[in-house]
């Protein structure tokens, strides 16, 4: 079996790797039957010559391949037809940016399997970048408050080697005292989690960041039942009944609004539940929050926050929403709430979450490819083949096929 690692052909250009130049010769030596050839990429953040060094093929034709192993989406007229791939498509909430390359895949009768939905039989995801995500954007969101309020500075991560180096860098600063509020229970909120407890942030109970000031930085994590309540006052939360039904919910958390200078935004959004504010509420002098760093990035109209009305690049990570007007202004406007909404934060640690993402692909992924029967897992994971949807991505039929 013969797998090519793709080059990265999304603009802007992504630096991350499936597979390190080290991981790809631990799966040729430890798979004879496994053989690797890597496309020339000049942007990749480990260069050719790293996997000429380790005996892996480096070579322009990947026709020959039996699978194709990506990252961000691939350019339709990058798409080679009757091949499978491996790759983040983003359409399985039909992102309108995306239709198109579906219909091609389909077209051109290609085979795709997304990382997204690669689970085991639980429903828990098998591999994923979503800890650098919420690494990045929480250290991101951290330099946007020091910018704003020329408190503190710090570099941009992917001025760095690697996170080690921002953890050294952490314990020389002075964080002000402030309060962060983190959303989440998975692997983005884990990763923000990480950093900011790595800055010397200091976690409280949510009652006590609620009602009393601190002369050092501190921070809460929350989860659905503290930002959500049932519409009907006399039935209280149940976290089965709220993921089952979001939309008899509502939103409970203007009270940390009244008190949070930096939002971390990790969850996982259901476009049925409530927002976490409306835009009418920003206009309230009791609304706090000055950075808002939303790592989920989900566009509005399908956003947690309503200030999510498009994404930023790692070039230009910032832009601000005024609180009464509703439009983008200035990054660190006086009437405005700065917005970090990066979409493609972990390429700002490109090294570092290539290793992690790589062995979870070969713990996790590479054993399902490799069986002689037919693996579930992957099967799961297929949106189309042969030329059309798989049953499980039946509801995708009219994003594809619809005028």
């Amino acid at each position: 079996m013969k797998f090519g690692i793709i080059k990265e052909g999304k603009v802007p250009p992504d630096a991350r790797a499936a597979l390190t130049p080290k991981q790809c010769a631990f799966i040729q030596q430890n798979f004879p039957d496994v053989r690797i050839v890597v496309e020339p990429c000049s942007h990749r953040c480990f260069p050719d010559d790293a996997y000429r060094t380790e005996g892996v093929e480096v070579s322009s034709d990947l026709s020959d391949c039996d699978i194709l192993l990506g990252i961000k989406e691939v350019p339709i007229p990058l798409l080679m037809a009757d091949k499978t791939y491996f790759f983040f498509s983003h359409t399985i909430k039909k992102q309108p940016h995306n239709r198109a390359l579906l219909q091609a895949i389909i077209e051109k009768n290609i085979r795709i399997i997304d990382y997204e939905v690669l689970t085991d039989d639980n429903g828990k995801r098998l591999i994923a970048f979503g800890k650098f995500a919420g690494m990045v954007g929480a250290h991101n969101g951290l330099l946007a408050y020091g910018l704003r309020t020329g408190t503190f500075t710090l570099p941009r991560l992917y001025q760095l080697a690697h996170y080690a180096d921002a953890k050294e860098i952490y314990k020389t600063v002075k964080f002000p005292p402030m309060k962060v509020v983190i959303t989440g229970g998975g692997r983005v909120a884990n990763g923000a989690l990480e950093v900011i407890q790595d800055a010397g942030f200091q976690r409280v109970g949510i009652e006590e960041y609620l009602t009393k000031s601190f002369d050092f930085p501190v921070f809460v994590r929350l989860h659905p039942a503290d930002y959500a309540a049932h519409n009907d006052p006399t039935i209280p939360f149940d976290k089965k009944d709220y993921y089952s039904d979001p939309s008899v919910y509502h939103s409970v958390f203007s009270k940390f609004y009244e008190t949070t200078d930096l939002f971390i935004n990790g969850i996982f959004y259901d476009a049925r539940a409530p927002r976490f504010f409306e835009l009418e509420d920003m206009a309230s002098d009791t609304f706090k929050i000055k950075v808002l760093a939303d790592v989920s990035c989900d566009l509005m109209p399908y956003s947690s926050v309503p200030t999510t009305i498009r994404a930023t690049k790692i070039t230009d990570p910032f832009f601000g929403f005024d609180k009464t007007t509703h439009q983008e202004v200035a990054p660190f406007a006086d009437n405005a709430v700065t917005m970090m909404t990066i979409d493609n934060l972990p390429n700002e640690l490109p090294r570092d979450a290539s290793e992690f993402f790589g062995e979870q692909f070969i713990t996790h992924i590479l054993p399902e490819i490799l069986k002689e029967e037919y693996s579930d897992v992957l099967l799961r994971a297929t949106i189309a083949m042969d030329g059309q949807l798989r049953s499980p991505f039946s509801y995708l039929h009219d994003y594809v096929f619809g005028s």
